[in-house]
């Protein structure tokens, strides 16, 4: 293969710096290029695609070992069943959406310390304090049964 483009060539049409594309190569995200008589990597427009894709999907928070998986179906969808896109992004769309039900909760409690005035956490958890909104005994219970 004589004509290809070159490392620094696909890092700038994707939009990442060449130590990511040697990187992702190196997890098996990339397959590995052609080489030139001279020994330089060369890369099909294929490579460019791919990186637009991985950087997408890292962007909507899945994983570098989610993203090949996501890869290696769309590359092997014959044979046996694997789950594709829909069936992951329904699965990272229910995690986000739990940890936006999480981070509501924190923000709720910490805007009520905030708007309580607590100042102290050690002098609020030590007095019971009613008038702090911070949840002391639901936590000492979680670490109990958690064997924390």
């Amino acid at each position: 293969m004589s004509t290809g483009l070159r490392s620094g060539q696909v890092a700038e049409a994707a939009g990442v710096n060449i130590q990511t594309l040697r990187y992702y190569e190196r997890r098996g995200l990339l397959a590995a290029p052609e080489r030139s008589n001279g020994g330089h990597r060369l890369y099909g427009e294929d490579a460019v695609v791919a990186l637009r894709v991985i950087k997408a999907a890292q962007r909507l928070g899945f994983t570098l070992d989610e993203v090949k998986e996501l890869l290696e179906t769309g590359r092997h969808r014959h044979g046996r069943p694997v789950p594709g896109l829909q069936e992951r992004a329904a699965a990272k769309l229910a995690e986000v959406d739990a940890k936006i039900a999480d981070l509501t909760t924190i923000r709720t409690v910490l805007a009520a310390a905030v708007e309580a005035g607590c100042d102290d956490l050690t002098a609020c958890a030590a007095s019971g304090s009613t008038c702090c909104p911070i949840p002391f005994t639901e936590l000492a219970g979680e670490s109990r049964r958690g064997g924390g």
